[in-house]
């Protein structure tokens, strides 16, 4: 993982909690519309890939248990984790691209609705990538999947060698002299491992995706409202697909890439798909970057125009992350694939309690105040959710009062206790397990591990009922609140 080079150590400082009174009086706990549905508070759990899908994307009863739980904390809104549209392999990550996977998350509905006793209102961020290959052995690369022209031929200086030859004389090659004769794109196939692009023009599915995915976007919201979920979250941000075609490092010249307003281009359309198969009384809003984080990438100034296209659209809210991209992932291991948060741009993402004199909390909030203040100039009431290292009762109720966000999104706090926003209601807070930001969860998830925190995985092991990780050694939801 990456760290910063200052590595100033921050603690966490949740501050005093609320008396019950004093949260009965307070913004976080007062409801707030999003389109047609209301949430009962202005709390939020942002989406988290717990890794407990099957391989084929289909909800287990581990799932069912982790929202049940994630539930019982009672957040004004829970939104599911990033789900695949279509048929692209993606480990134990569900999916909803096809009608079989409507049973399954219908019984996640459920489990949430029983878990929260209903005062839950429950969204799925519906997401698309592109292909990703682990990195290869020099021998798989050179042998399977570099593919010779003339031009490696020329660069040898051996036209008479047969392909098989060449890829021989590569595979005995120094690193400095394999740097002379590839591409920039196949060093990369080779060091990193093979990923698309949404500018990989020369592939036809790659330039029909503006004409495939409002489609895909659209079947899927309406398996979600058929599933009984309150709305979707559209997955507009990272190093996936649609965050591809907005980052300003999207040069495409079909219309679809370029100058900002070709860039939302196709997030506008899908967005359009989408609510036109839903209709008005569902929710539909999209999590998105306020900053890319990396370099030539979109920044601050796409976040504003961004936020008020997808208001004046009429989005129902708008969740704001930052960075989280490809560009600046560290290599992986040969067999591992390139994960999205390992470098400075996912440090960005999910900083850590070691960092830099930004510190680790509330690292994106005034991006997300600029876009917000952009949003109301332009006339619109679009709520907006902020996110990163919030953890405390007085930082969440000061930003909602300052104006900076309309909904406080907690995803480590909340794995760390899953009652949390429960406890502060009932002026418990003194009760709360405070999320440490070592990142202990991050790192299972970098290794598509059942996702758990440290705080609470080896505990009450023996507890009846109690399910444990597939190495048998960690639990893998929080104990119980009593």
């Amino acid at each position: 993982m990456y760290h910063p080079p200052e590595r100033i150590k921050f603690k966490p400082d949740p501050g005093p909690w609320p008396t019950g009174q004093q949260a009965a009086e307070s913004l976080l706990f007062t409801p707030v519309r999003l389109g047609p549905v209301e949430l009962e508070q202005r709390t939020w759990v942002p989406a988290m890939v717990p890794w407990r899908a099957t391989d084929e994307g289909y909800v287990t009863p581990e799932i069912l248990d982790w929202y049940e739980r994630l539930a019982s904390g009672r957040p004004g809104g829970l939104v599911v984790e990033a789900t695949g549209i279509r048929e692209i392999p993606s480990g134990p990550l569900l999916r909803i691209g096809d009608d079989r996977f409507i049973p399954g998350l219908s019984e996640l509905v459920e489990a949430v609705r029983r878990g929260s006793n209903g005062h839950t209102r429950l969204f799925i961020q519906v997401i698309d990538f592109l292909r990703i290959r682990r990195r290869p052995t020099a021998e798989r690369f050179f042998r399977e999947y570099l593919a010779i022209t003339d031009r490696h031929h020329d660069a040898l200086g051996a036209p008479g060698l047969s392909d098989e030859q060449l890829r021989e004389r590569l595979l005995a090659m120094s690193e400095e002299q394999i740097e002379a004769v590839l591409t920039p794109r196949e060093l990369e196939n080779l060091r990193i491992g093979y990923r698309e692009r949404v500018t990989d023009m020369h592939l036809r599915h790659i330039r029909e995706l503006p004409e495939k995915l409002p489609g895909l976007f659209a079947s899927a919201a309406v398996r979600a409202r058929q599933a009984g979920f309150d709305g979707v979250e559209l997955h507009f941000a990272h190093a996936y697909t649609m965050a591809s075609f907005m980052s300003a490092l999207n040069d495409r010249e079909d219309g679809y890439g370029g100058a900002q307003h070709h860039r939302a281009r196709l997030p506008l359309e899908v967005f359009r798909a989408v609510r036109s198969a839903v209709g008005e009384d569902f929710a539909v809003g999209c999590r998105y970057l306020a900053d890319e984080c990396v370099p030539g990438g979109s920044g601050e100034t796409d976040g504003v125009y961004f936020g008020t296209a997808f208001a004046r659209a009429g989005m129902d809210f708008l969740s704001l992350s930052r960075g989280g991209k490809f560009d600046d992932a560290k290599q992986p291991k040969v067999g591992w694939a390139a994960y999205p948060y390992t470098g400075p741009s996912g440090y960005e993402c999910m900083p850590s309690y070691i960092s830099d004199a930004a510190g680790p909390f509330g690292r994106n909030l005034e991006a997300v105040r600029g876009i917000r203040r952009a949003i109301r100039d332009a006339g619109q009431a679009t709520p907006v959710v902020a996110a990163g290292g919030i953890h405390g009762f007085q930082q969440a109720e000061s930003i909602l009062r300052a104006g900076a966000a309309d909904l406080i999104g907690a995803a480590r706090q909340s794995l760390a206790d899953p009652d949390w926003f429960l406890k502060m209601r009932l002026g418990r807070g003194n009760e709360v397990r405070t999320c440490e930001y070592t990142n202990y969860c991050e790192g299972l998830d970098t290794k598509h591990k059942q996702v758990t925190c440290k705080l609470w995985d080896r505990l009450d092991l023996d507890e009846p009922g109690v399910r444990l990780s597939r190495d048998g050694k960690r639990r893998l939801t929080a104990p119980a609140w009593r």
